[in-house]
């Protein structure tokens, strides 16, 4: 079997690459990768001082890097709107749109929206930002769209009736699996909407494994397991660099690592659960992320 690794990622010059978070981990590596490739990097990114930190750090390597940052909290729709208008007005063309940002198991709060923060940030947010960067996707050949989903969606078990958690006890690991399980339904309900639409972007999706980033900073277990069972950003990263650019991808790919229960590995393609693939279910969600973001894909 071949190793991929980002060496297989062709030259990206000409291209226009956002990818959200990416002030660290996962994000960051993925800019600094991209950047290497010569592509045009948009770093979306709630803290733009720590942007522009990133950009220095990246340019020190790469002094020729093509680097931008752009404001975007994924917990607000209207700066999700403001991103979206200013990167429209701003470039004519988007190759590559990957939603990585998250949070993970953080303690029960709101999107300025009023959504269940894990929810709010891992799925709405990017659900209403890959609606609105549509029609700039459209236009740009060969574009794609990679979404982001762990080895938690396998625990989630969406209620559809109480998706913001107002009238249940709150379980945060439940809203974080359940919020990965979302962003599966989406990448796979969006590819099932473009397949027969002309000029449609590609839907990909990927999870990094157990990678050791700030992601965990909400749990001491999990900042303790990164020690025995994190791997570093630069291999956690490829999954999604992988499904963002291996020319074999196709249509509702998911690339994960190849290890023991996918915790970390080589990038290769892996299968999510049985209830990721419930079309019912995915349509509902669907419905239901429209009418609160108020975003609908114009497809």
């Amino acid at each position: 079997m071949k190793i991929w690794n980002s060496t297989h990622i062709p030259d990206q010059k000409g291209k226009v690459i956002i990818i959200t978070g990416a002030t660290s981990g996962l994000g960051k590596e993925a800019a600094r990768v991209l950047a290497s490739k010569n592509a045009q990097v948009i770093l979306a990114v709630r803290n733009i001082a720590k942007g522009e930190q990133s950009i220095t750090e990246i340019k020190r390597e790469f002094p020729s890097a093509n680097l931008d940052v752009i404001q975007l909290e994924l917990d607000s729709l209207k700066s999700i709107h403001a991103f979206a208008t200013n990167v429209k007005s701003s470039y004519n063309r988007l190759d590559v749109l990957i939603n990585n940002a998250g949070v993970m198991l953080s303690p029960y709060s709101t999107t300025i929206d009023g959504f269940e923060n894990q929810m709010g940030v891992n799925h709405l947010g990017h659900f209403a930002l890959s609606g609105l960067l549509l029609p700039l996707l459209m236009e740009t050949p060969g574009s794609r769209i990679v979404v982001t989903s762990s080895m938690a969606h396998k625990s989630g078990k969406i209620n559809l009736d109480d998706i913001n958690w107002t009238n249940r006890k709150y379980r945060s690991m439940q809203a974080y699996a359940d919020s990965k399980l979302a962003n599966l339904y989406f990448a796979y309900e969006l590819g099932r909407k473009l397949q027969n639409v002309n000029n449609t972007p590609m839907v990909v999706a990927a999870h990094p494994g157990h990678a050791t980033t700030e992601l965990q900073r909400h749990s001491l277990f999990w900042r303790f397991m990164n020690h025995v069972s994190g791997q570093k950003v630069e291999k956690g990263i490829l999954p999604t660099l992988r499904a963002g650019f291996d020319e074999t991808a196709k249509v509702g790919d998911y690339y994960g690592p190849s290890g023991f229960m996918e915790v970390k590995g080589e990038p290769v393609l892996v299968k999510s659960n049985a209830l990721s693939h419930d079309q019912t279910i995915a349509k509902k969600l669907w419905e239901i992320s429209e009418e609160l973001t108020k975003v609908k894909f114009a497809i």
